[in-house]
């Protein structure tokens, strides 16, 4: 039990890792042009960002497939900054059926790509034992549990920004997409490969 928490406890915590916030702002520009009405879809796309990240992790960890680190460390913040784009040219597109199978297909490629980025951490804490497979299941575990807190908070958040201050939804979705491309924009430069 006490393995089974530790790399629960890992895993819920590599994403609110208030210093490595790459995750979190992944999830608040794929969440954020959605409402709680919208809950199998949001859980959907979460579990595809976790289902990705397990496999990377996976292949990763058992030498199946093998990455540059500095280009995975580039890629990360490549993925949020094309999330956040994405929303800026579709946030007054109100039919959502229109963006969700390129959003499910891109969150699943991106959750591959997260999970080469922790594989050589999660490789080190996890050496020596001898149930690899069973504590990359426990830590996306703690990987999902996070990932649902932190969409929880960014619906409450948009909900009562929405409501009290009477933004509108499109106008939430570019100013916390703008807001999140500020962000992302030095960590590409300082994660640049060239």
């Amino acid at each position: 039990m006490s393995e089974f928490l530790y790399f629960f406890k890992e895993g819920f915590f590599h994403v609110l890792d208030w210093q490595a916030y790459d995750h979190i702002l992944f999830f608040i520009v794929l969440i954020i042009a959605y409402a709680f009405d919208d809950w199998k879809r949001i859980l959907t796309l979460v579990t595809l960002f976790t289902l990705g990240h397990t496999v990377s992790l996976f292949l990763a960890v058992y030498d199946i497939v093998t990455v540059n680190s500095k280009l995975v460390e580039f890629l990360i913040p490549i993925t949020i900054l094309i999330t956040a784009v994405f929303n800026v040219f579709t946030a007054k597109n109100t039919t959502k059926k229109d963006k969700i199978g390129v959003l499910y297909a891109t969150t699943a490629f991106f959750g591959l790509i997260h999970g080469l980025g922790f594989s050589s951490y999660f490789d080190m804490i996890s050496s020596g034992g001898d149930y690899k497979a069973l504590s990359i299941l426990e830590f996306a575990l703690g990987i999902e549990v996070s990932q649902i807190i932190v969409v929880l908070i960014v619906l409450i958040i948009s909900f009562l920004v929405q409501m009290i201050f009477r933004f509108s939804k499109r106008d939430w979705i570019l100013v916390v997409s703008s807001i999140v491309i500020g962000m992302v924009i030095p960590m590409i430069i300082s994660n640049r490969i060239w």
